[in-house]
């Protein structure tokens, strides 16, 4: 992987990462596929209508279906889901949080018990890895230990101390796998954990940044805590990880969101927001959210968005999505996700290209005074 910084405008930057199977310009939203499938659509809709450089898969839901072994024995993820770009894979750590009912944490590693049958299961550094090599993603993220919020100063440290042990096992054995031929066009990034404390956000930052990882991410945020802190978090965090290597804040969120930490410095984002809130009826547009399933929208003639030019605003009124979901046509889905995904993407570009034009402080007061006079 290659790490190049094109331009910057203030702290936000416009970065170009190169894998073995795509050029990334950031900054980057990566469409969520979590089982290998960005939900409702295929490949052909995202070569054709959505262009994303790099999609997010992830190792748990992966390996325990259809199992990590098989989608090897099928040529990876690449040839599996016929997919051909770039993949980042989560390493399940996040699971241990939103499936904590199913979850311990020991101090080698987190014991799953399947959602889906009930059998248990071990995750170690060195595990998460190996399930990672086999289906071939080119950005692996190793395991680290989340904490929901609000978390005891004890429960913090313990996840600090636990995420630093486990990133030295994970880049240690990275590092023979590649001498022996295993996983030598994958890379790994490391998570920064630490709550909301400033303190405790130094403290791992300054350990795992001090490790020969390919790039970093923000973990442990969107997980309770309020926009305002999760900015501040992140804002403060930011100036401990490196310039020269890809900076990645994990499960974030709204295009507000996207915007204020692109503004903070972050070059990559994922989140299930636009799939997950399509499905449900609320569809993302250029002066904010519309609940399609609204009285209001049953004759509206006019496409959902008339700055949006996917290929849902360009053939589909707001009336006719309307009735889809009313109706619980299953197309809605595929429309739906379509238009949310194309706008996350268009915005992002558009941020780079403010960036580039040392006018993203412009762009950003656009982004909302678009929302304000709606």
């Amino acid at each position: 992987m290659t790490f190049e910084i094109e331009s910057t405008d203030g702290n936000a930057r416009a970065c170009r990462i190169k894998t073995v199977h795509s050029t990334i310009q950031t900054p980057v939203f990566m469409p969520v596929g979590t089982v290998g499938s960005v939900k409702a659509l295929d490949a052909s809709d995202l070569y054709s209508h959505i262009t994303p450089e790099i999609i997010l898969g992830n190792t748990y839901h992966l390996y325990l279906r259809p199992g990590d072994a098989l989608i090897q024995e099928l040529g990876g993820l690449h040839k599996f889901t016929k997919y051909g770009k770039s993949f980042l894979t989560d390493s399940g750590g996040f699971q241990a949080f939103s499936l904590s009912s199913n979850t311990k944490i020991e101090d080698n590693g987190i014991l799953f018990r399947s959602h889906i049958d009930g059998s248990k299961h071990m995750f170690t550094p060195e595990k998460v890895l190996d399930i990672q090599y086999n289906l071939g993603s080119d950005i692996m993220m190793i395991l680290d230990d989340l904490v929901a919020l609000p978390a005891t100063k004890e429960r913090v440290i313990n996840s600090i101390k636990r995420t630093t042990r486990w990133a030295q096992e994970s880049i240690d054995y990275h590092k023979k796998s590649q001498a022996r031929g295993v996983g030598q066009t994958q890379n790994i990034f490391a998570i920064i954990q630490g709550g909301t404390d400033k303190e405790f956000r130094k403290i791992s930052a300054e350990e795992l940044c001090s490790l020969d990882f390919d790039g970093f991410a923000i973990g442990g945020l969107s997980v309770g805590e309020s926009n305002a802190l999760m900015y501040d978090t992140v804002e403060y965090t930011v100036p401990f990880m490196p310039e020269n290597k890809p900076r990645y804040l994990m499960g974030v969120g709204t295009p507000e969101d996207l915007i204020e930490n692109i503004y903070r410095g972050v070059d990559m984002f994922d989140c299930v927001m636009p799939t997950r809130n399509a499905r449900n009826g609320t569809l993302f547009t250029s002066f904010g959210k519309v609940n399609i399933k609204a009285a209001r929208y049953k004759n509206d003639s006019d496409p959902i968005d008339k700055e949006c030019d996917c290929l849902v605003c360009k053939n589909y009124s707001r009336a006719y999505l309307n009735h889809l979901f009313r109706a619980k046509e299953l197309s809605y889905f595929r429309l739906a996700s379509i238009h949310n995904l194309a706008y996350y993407l268009n915005l992002m570009k558009e941020a780079r290209e403010a960036i580039v034009n040392k006018r993203f402080s412009e762009f950003r007061k656009d982004f909302y005074n678009k929302r304000e006079f709606k």
